[in-house]
C-alpha cells in the first residue's frame, strides 16, 4: 500500500518537473536547450531553445521573481513599479541617438537594482527620475537633456540654459581628466 502511494506521488512530482516551454510556432512542449548564459548583469538566464518537433529556435529568459515595488507619484497615487515605463521613457529620449537598446536595458537594470537594494516597498517617483537622470548623464548628454526637459517640466528657457551650462562644465571636467 505504501509503495503504491509513493509511486503515485513520485510520478506526479516527476510530471510537474517535466513541464516544458511551449514552442511559439507549433505549440509543442518538447524542446532542447542549445545555449544557456547569464544576461542582464547576472540577474537573468538567457536560453536558446530548439523545438524538437518543428526545429524552430526561440529564446527564453529566467529570472528571480522579486517583491513588488510600489511607486508613489507626485499627486500621492500609487502604482506598481514598471521597468517598461522607464525603458520606454529612455527610448523616447534616445530617439535618433547612438544609444543601443542593450545599453538602455543595462541602465534600467542598474536603476532597478538600486531601487530594490533600498529594501523599501514604496518608492517616490522623484527618486526614480533622479536615478534615471544620473544614469543618462553618464550614457549620453543629449538623451539626458531630452529626458530632463520632460522630467523637470522646465517653466522657461532659462532653466534649460542653466542645465546646459551644468552639462558643459561637467563635460569639460571629464575631458581634462
Amino acid at each position: 500500500m505504501f509503495w503504491e502511494s509513493f509511486k503515485k506521488w513520485y510520478n506526479e512530482k516527476k510530471t510537474i518537473r517535466r513541464e516544458r516551454m511551449r514552442c511559439p510556432k507549433c505549440g509543442a512542449t518538447k524542446s532542447s536547450v542549445i545555449d544557456s548564459r547569464q544576461a542582464e548583469e547576472g540577474n537573468t538566464i538567457r536560453r536558446r531553445r530548439e523545438c524538437d518537433e518543428c526545429q524552430h529556435r526561440f529564446t527564453t529568459y529566467e529570472r528571480v521573481e522579486e517583491r513588488t515595488l510600489v511607486v508613489v507619484k507626485k499627486d500621492g497615487t500609487r502604482e506598481q513599479f514598471s521597468r517598461d515605463k522607464i525603458f520606454n521613457g529612455i527610448i523616447r529620449s534616445a530617439q535618433k541617438r547612438p544609444v543601443s537598446s542593450d545599453e538602455i536595458n543595462m541602465v534600467v537594470n542598474r536603476i532597478e537594482q538600486k531601487l530594490r537594494g533600498r529594501n523599501e516597498n514604496e518608492i517616490q517617483s522623484e527618486d526614480i527620475g533622479s536615478l534615471v537622470m544620473e544614469e543618462l548623464a553618464e550614457l549620453d548628454e543629449i538623451t539626458y537633456v531630452r529626458f530632463a526637459s520632460v522630467y523637470r517640466s522646465f517653466k522657461d528657457v532659462s532653466e534649460l540654459e542653466s542645465l546646459l551650462q551644468q552639462i558643459t562644465q561637467s563635460s569639460k571636467k571629464k575631458k581634462e581628466k
